[in-house]
């Protein structure tokens, strides 16, 4: 298939810069199968309305880390100034990263990061050696620091990596530090938000539970390869970025028996449902899983474990926009996003929700 079969046109001022607030106060759109889909308007706050008892909900408890740093590197006299984007840990003391302008860095060059002077004691000093150059701007960091204390620079040199619709049209504040963040957040790692489950509130958990939805957690530390644009011309020739998973036996084991009983499987977010259909073998059964994944999924994949998809409206062009279409039928997303868009529903990571029925 071509890129272009997965383009749309969005209005700018459908791109959310702010969350609803409270967060299950936003619209949800209910896609349901058939060649005629049928489309109808809801809140993501009557979310029980559309599951029943013995249903499960699978959401990724990553968190947020503020993966964007600001650096600088000398160079006989010289200094440049470089963005980065940290996207995956290697090491206790090693991070892959997307670097702008990654030109103006050499294998073994010295980068500092943040605004302290002297060695990495001071609070806000950050110092890292480039160990690896790759493609695409990716770029191999060795830091002084290691695990914890690592982990504790970057959070008071880093800042929250606001997806680029977002940071072009404001800066990142105190605010997002809380808004771009899951309540049930727990796992450090994702340079993203898994925006689907941006939407749920403590209440709603706790109803959800009383009517005997179950609720499991995997997951899946969100890359910033989730922000980058398709450049080629035919889907097959893209190139996904690998992302650290894990699903556990126990919650293996819970999810094969919720659909051996006739429960559904609704994944919460477009991660929960990649790792999930990552861990699932050709029959549907779901295996425990722990490493990188970078599976693709594009219209003609045969769904093996995820009933129902919660997620928000994505970008045009987007490898999340194919998934979607994978999931529901290239037309049928169409159309509902068409009806979005037409009745005034908020796009992207701090944007309205949508419920998508296999």
């Amino acid at each position: 298939m071509r890129v272009d079969d997965f383009d749309f046109e969005l209005p700018e001022d459908r791109i959310a810069l702010r969350p609803a607030r409270p967060r299950d106060s936003a619209r949800q759109l209910i896609v349901a199968p058939g060649a005629e889909p049928e489309l109808s308007d809801d809140i993501v706050a009557n979310l029980a309305n559309h599951l029943r008892p013995g249903d499960a909900l699978v959401f990724n408890d990553t968190k947020v880390i503020p993966a964007q740093l600001e650096g600088t590197r000398e160079r006989n006299g010289s200094v440049a100034h470089i963005g980065v984007t940290l996207h995956m840990r290697v090491a206790a003391d090693r991070w892959r990263a997307f670097v702008r302008p990654a030109k103006k860095l050499q294998v073994g060059e010295r980068v500092r990061f943040g605004a302290g002077e002297g060695n990495t004691c001071f609070a806000g000093q950050l110092d890292a050696v480039v160990v690896e150059k790759g493609e695409g701007g990716e770029v191999e960091f060795a830091f002084d620091l290691s695990g914890p204390d690592l982990d504790i620079a970057i959070a008071t040199a880093g800042h929250v990596p606001l997806p680029p619709y977002i940071a072009s049209k404001r800066g990142e504040d105190a605010q997002d530090r809380k808004d771009y963040q899951t309540v049930y957040a727990r796992h450090d790692g994702a340079v993203a938000a898994s925006t689907g489950g941006l939407h749920f509130t403590d209440d709603l958990l706790k109803r959800l539970r009383e009517m005997g939805v179950e609720e499991h957690f995997v997951t899946l530390h969100v890359g910033a390869g989730t922000f980058l644009p398709v450049k080629v011309d035919d889907v097959a020739d893209h190139h996904m970025h690998s992302e650290l998973c894990d699903v556990d036996a126990a919650t293996a084991d819970a999810l094969n028996a919720v659909r051996a009983r006739g429960g559904r499987i609704v994944a919460v977010g477009t991660t929960s449902l990649r790792l999930l259909e990552s861990a699932a073998d050709e029959i549907g059964i779901i295996h425990p899983m722990r490493g990188p994944t970078d599976i693709f999924i594009t219209p003609g994949y045969r769904f093996r474990a995820v009933d129902i998809l919660m997620t928000n409206f994505h970008l045009p062009r987007s490898t999340l926009f194919m998934l979607v279409s994978a999931f529901s039928g290239l037309d049928t997303i169409r159309r509902a996003y068409a009806h979005a868009i037409a009745n005034g529903y908020r796009f992207y990571s701090y944007g309205d929700s949508s419920l998508l029925f296999s």
